[in-house]
């Protein structure tokens, strides 16, 4: 784990203490950061990804489990980079890893979003028999988890698939009281909208009565104003 000794020093030398108060503002729950802005996070994971790259993909991983424990925000994005690099040796049981993953220490909504919408996103794109198991998640305990069944499909509805899927979590979700769990389901319809906007603003319509306020703005955000307005009449 020298590397990783190398890397978080470096991190704890970037470390800003403005930072850790700026970064904290964005969440309702205590987070564990460092202050260190993204790009710069990103700059110097990648630096230390090149030195690991004589390493296989079990190492590789066994290193992001480590960074993920830590409990530290940077660390967790630089665990979903490391992994994402990874996607073009994803195979079907990696899914476990990152399930175990989500569930274990994610613990605020930019790790859950970083994630999931790239290292999880691929692998359904990859293997979509996996998209059965996000069914499972919408019934967590664990909001992260049950965010994360919406937003690990925010790629994949970008390249305009899963339409079918997403509807299905997105019902799952509907009322569910969370604001986090909201906006990641009222997040996914919106993406889905911009490839099928008369299909999305339909299924907003059936559901327009039960649907929560929170994700019902975010799913008709890109729509053409008659139809948002049309939308936002209970």
């Amino acid at each position: 784990m020298k590397i990783l000794d190398s890397l978080r020093q470096e991190l704890k030398q970037n470390s800003n203490k403005n930072g850790q108060i700026t970064a904290q503002r964005f969440f309702k729950e205590p987070v564990k950061a460092y202050g260190i802005k993204t790009a710069l996070v990103a700059q110097i994971g990648k630096k230390y990804f090149k030195l690991n790259n004589s390493k296989d993909k079990q190492e590789i991983f066994d290193l992001c489990e480590d960074l993920w424990k830590s409990g530290y925000m940077e660390e967790s994005f630089i665990a979903s980079n490391w992994s994402y690099a990874l996607r073009k040796q994803f195979q079907l049981d990696d899914f476990k890893i990152f399930e175990k993953w989500l569930s274990k220490y994610v613990d605020n909504w930019a790790s859950c979003d970083t994630f999931c919408n790239h290292t999880v996103g691929e692998i359904l794109m990859m293997y979509s028999e996996l998209l059965k198991h996000l069914t499972s998640w919408t019934k967590s305990k664990n909001r992260w988890v049950k965010r994360g069944a919406a937003v690990s499909l925010i790629v994949p509805a970008r390249k305009g698939l899963f339409l079918k899927e997403i509807f299905e979590i997105a019902q799952l979700l509907l009322i569910d009281e969370d604001d986090m769990v909201q906006k990641g389901c009222g997040w996914a319809l919106k993406v889905a909208s911009q490839t099928y906007q008369q299909e999305v603003f339909e299924f907003v319509m059936k559901n327009q009565k039960s649907m929560p306020r929170t994700a019902l703005r975010y799913a008709i955000e890109k729509m053409p104003e008659k139809l948002r307005k049309k939308a936002m009449i209970k």
